[in-house]
């Protein structure tokens, strides 16, 4: 199969042309054909434009990577040319396929979209953002799944009504967030609107029916950016629940002995609901609700706000919505337990 490079073999991302994409079989089988990350651009019905689409910046998060496949396979024309990317490939190709996040020894891509872009990821990042900066697409998709139970949902760092309508394609649900953590929609949302799509869990076939609906409404759109989005249910500024350092913790259903936090096993099953004050959550060790810390936009704090401690038993100290609930440790270890917006939502 001939493949042109964008860069040298030493170089983090390659290019290659449509016609060159390995699609009359699985996506697993697509997947396995691809010797780097990779880009290419579907020509659409208006050459003059673009809008672009990302997936597999988590490697463990294949929903979008077999929209685009089955999109492929399709042999559908775009309303503007689409330029796709696909991130940590590297990362998916791991046995079993689609079952790690990163690298063993490397880190979170969609944390490393800002300076000073070192090492293999940044270097990674920095190349994809080169080519997205190149083309300036209309409008930019990031396609992920969740790491538990849940609804699709959209992340953007601003309440934009263009945002509104791009999310509209996948889900009525949108996250405002004001946190900044080297994620790719934020160093492209002052370029051209650029949102997150929470396709739902890894693994379930509904996530991968709304990443296929949503990117085929997105890329078949003549207009993607003026049209009237039904109402959307709006999360403003939630924090990030997260481990404290040296701290481990576990899911299960009861406490487990030197483990500083258990949480339900089942708890992502609150994911857009409320808990209310007093529900409880798992359990801590001797360290008590030290074990735990609250990151905000501008600061990092501890949980007391949100949680509390009563007799070991972990606690909502405020009502509030979860999102993002991973019942995965190493997850939770690496990244957050979940995000909390306290009780309230508006109209969009």
């Amino acid at each position: 199969m001939g493949r042109t490079a964008l860069t040298t073999v030493e170089e983090p991302l390659h290019r290659l042309a449509v016609g060159d994409l390995f699609v009359s079989g699985t996506a697993q089988a697509m997947l396995a054909r691809l010797h780097a990350p990779t880009w290419f651009r579907i020509p659409g019905r208006d050459r003059g434009r673009c809008r672009a689409v990302t997936t597999l910046l988590h490697g463990n998060e294949p929903s979008g990577f077999r929209a685009l496949h089955a999109y492929l396979a399709s042999g559908e024309q775009p309303a503007t040319d689409l330029l796709c990317l696909v991130g940590a490939v590297p990362a998916a190709q791991l046995d079993p396929p689609f079952s790690n996040r990163s690298l063993p020894d490397g880190r979170d891509l969609n944390r490393c979209f800002r300076a000073p872009f070192a090492g293999r990821e940044g270097k990674l990042a920095k190349a994809l953002l080169d080519v997205v900066e190149d083309v300036r697409p209309e409008a930019l998709i990031d396609l992920h799944n969740t790491s538990g139970r849940g609804p699709a949902y959209a992340v953007t760092t601003t309440p934009h009504p263009a945002h509104s309508r791009l999310a509209a394609f996948f889900t009525q649900r949108v996250i405002v967030t004001d946190l900044r953590l080297g994620a790719l929609t934020e160093a492209t949302s002052a370029w051209f609107p650029s949102v997150v799509i929470e396709c739902g869990g890894a693994g379930d076939p509904a996530a991968d029916r709304a990443a296929l609906e949503g990117l085929r409404h997105y890329a078949g759109a003549d207009d993607a950016l003026h049209r009237d989005p039904p109402p959307m249910e709006v999360f403003e500024h939630p924090v990030r629940v997260e481990l404290a350092p040296n701290c481990s913790i576990a899911y299960a259903d009861k406490p487990i002995a030197g483990v500083d936090v258990v949480l339900q096993s089942e708890l992502d099953r609150h994911n857009f609901g409320v808990v209310a004050v007093g529900m409880p959550l798992g359990w801590v060790g001797g360290r008590g609700l030290a074990s735990l810390r609250v990151r905000a936009a501008h600061e990092v704090r501890g949980a007391k706000e949100l949680l509390a401690v009563r007799r070991d038993r972990l606690i909502a100290a405020s009502a509030f919505r979860p999102l993002m609930i991973t019942t995965q440790p190493a997850i939770a270890a690496s990244d957050c337990l979940f995000y909390a917006v306290l009780e309230r939502s508006a109209p969009y």
